[in-house]
């Protein structure tokens, strides 16, 4: 099990160097809403505290809809209105048949495809709990908030991004 005190992702100083003017989309679901409402809350404070002030929205029924959301957002916009990272949040707990296995690998699986086919970061803020109560402890519980670690990662990912494009011209 993850722990809080177990990394070094909230870590600023190493990682979230240059992000200025980037644009990040957050690829959000309905279902679940309260503790999506609270993942993406965490994201946009993370994301204004570090100067990300485009920040775009899209809303979706369910995780299994992410991946086509961002790779669809992805296609119908020109290059200068693109995005230079995805954020995917949502939550899908365990009910009392198979469903849940099925939604969480599709939705695992799409992601990692679209965030290897684009040439920016997608990044998983997708819950996948057995209950309520696990949810909670993921959204400032026990076990941080994932949606302030997902926007962290996404800064980190974008600097990385940037970083590497600084070095080839």
């Amino acid at each position: 099990m993850a722990e809080i005190g177990n990394k070094k992702l909230l870590s600023k100083q190493s990682g979230i160097l240059n992000t200025k003017d980037a644009c990040v989309v957050i690829v959000r679901t309905e279902w679940n809403a309260a503790i999506v409402d609270e993942l993406e809350n965490g994201c946009r404070k993370v994301l204004a505290e570090n100067g990300i002030s485009n920040i775009r929205v899209v809303s979706v029924p369910g995780a299994f809809e992410i991946p086509f959301a961002i790779k669809s957002y992805w296609d119908e916009h020109e290059k200068k209105e693109r995005p230079q990272a995805f954020i995917a949040l949502g939550c899908v707990l365990r009910g009392d048949t198979p469903h849940f296995e099925y939604i969480c690998q599709a939705v695992t699986d799409g992601i990692l495809q679209v965030n290897l086919s684009l040439s920016v970061p997608t990044i998983f803020g997708v819950l996948t709990v057995n209950t309520q109560e696990q949810a909670l402890e993921r959204i400032g519980g026990a076990h941080g908030h994932k949606g302030e670690e997902a926007a962290i990662t996404a800064l980190k990912m974008i600097s990385m991004v940037n970083a590497y494009k600084d070095k080839i011209v």
